[in-house]
């Protein structure tokens, strides 16, 4: 463009144009913070819109920061493609209204992350979707009693959220498949560093990138991967109807955080062995729930199907209930009172008060969280830091 035929306004908008982005190499792949996306012609525009041709149109459509993170995430659980989401809760209502109607249900673990717990309270029977729970540790066995013909989906999440049960992977994909249904597995927990739904015969995985996937806290994503012929259903329902899309500057952060994710699962993963043990032993601890542990009655499903450790979460059941964990969160000085995980910092939750809130008594009771029920997500400390903290505001109990 000759910035000679042009007034002072238009040249304030474009500039010199756009650089010759062919001969430049970042290592790091640029945040294409761009809403739109510049057609060569008018035919080209319409074949790329008719899905005819590859290329980008609309970031709420994709964008090719949130395509980076997709292929990556894809690759790591060892299936053909992903699509990212603004958050995990978005993600898994995409993947729910793309495969059900009103009339059909779904058969789900329980118990699961509370955010998913309200999603299947309060919209989906809105929706005249209903959906049947069975015990985590159980589905395999009693799935085949409750399905019928508007069965769709079975949903797992394991470890679950956050009483750390487990599922069999294995077992529950083989009785799905007697009945061809889809099953759809919630990985947050495990990350595809510990465990891998794909290879065990899950059609689906899904993640709430907000933690381990990002790492430190700081932003909110979610993805869904699969086989090609199931994203590609998925992904009208997600951009053109829902539009719950992953911002750029999001997207390069989780492509960021994936390349030292092993490295921090790891960590959290022996951090969380170490923790547990201890507080296993503790006077003021009537039980510790950590699928690593050999007193846990998970261990053994979980040795069978997870891989290089067990992961970060823990949970604690206090002796002398809700006033206890009280007492004990009051207490602490290095650990933090926080919601979510998989960040580096080692954060504590009562469940029952703040993730799990949409949760009755009943329903608490039914999945084993009582009032002194606790949870803690392991960081990347020292562990000697984290077992002193927790030691003296459990002293104080």
């Amino acid at each position: 463009m000759s910035h000679g035929k042009v007034k002072f306004n238009t040249l304030a908008v474009h500039g010199a144009g756009m650089p010759d982005l062919s001969k430049i190499k970042p290592v790091s792949i640029p945040i294409y913070q761009s809403s739109e996306f510049v057609f060569d012609s008018a035919e080209h525009g319409a074949a790329v819109m008719s899905g005819q041709e590859p290329g980008f149109v609309y970031t709420r459509l994709g964008n090719p920061t949130s395509q980076d993170f997709e292929k990556r995430m894809a690759l790591l659980e060892g299936t053909d493609e992903g699509i990212s989401f603004a958050s995990g809760l978005a993600a898994i209502a995409a993947v729910m209204l793309t495969y059900c109607r009103p009339g059909d249900n779904i058969i789900s673990s329980a118990p699961i992350y509370g955010g998913t717990f309200g999603l299947f309270k309060d919209l989906l029977p809105k929706m005249n979707i209903e959906i049947i729970y069975l015990p985590a540790k159980d589905i395999h066995e009693l799935l085949s009693a409750k399905v019928n013909s508007k069965t769709k989906m079975i949903y797992i999440e394991t470890p679950a959220n956050p009483t750390l049960d487990v599922v069999d992977i294995a077992e529950t994909v083989k009785a799905a498949k007697k009945h061809n249904l889809r099953v759809v597995i919630d990985n947050t927990f495990a990350t595809p560093c510990l465990q891998r739904p794909i290879e065990m015969g899950v059609d689906i995985v899904l993640h709430s990138a907000t933690k381990y996937i990002c790492g430190h806290g700081d932003t909110m994503g979610g993805v869904v991967v699969g086989p090609k012929a199931e994203i590609d259903q998925i992904r009208p329902m997600a951009f053109k109807n829902l539009g719950g899309s992953i911002a750029p500057l999001t997207a390069w952060l989780m492509s960021r955080g994936l390349q030292t994710l092993p490295l921090r699962v790891e960590r959290h993963s022996q951090n969380a062995m170490i923790v547990s043990r201890f507080l296993e032993k503790h006077p003021k601890v009537l039980r510790t729930c950590y699928p690593g542990l050999e007193s846990c009655s998970a261990h053994q499903v979980a040795k069978k199907q997870m891989s290089g450790g067990y992961g970060g979460v823990l949970a604690i059941d206090l002796k002398g209930g809700r006033e206890a964990g009280r007492k004990f969160q009051n207490n602490l000085k290095l650990c933090k009172l926080a919601v979510s995980l998989g960040s580096v910092d080692t954060l504590v939750t009562h469940p029952a008060s703040t993730t799990h809130l949409a949760y009755s008594e009943e329903d608490l009771a039914s999945v084993g969280m009582t009032a002194g029920f606790v949870r803690i997500a392991v960081g990347i400390e020292d562990p000697e830091d984290v077992m002193a903290d927790l030691d003296q505001a459990l002293s104080k109990i």
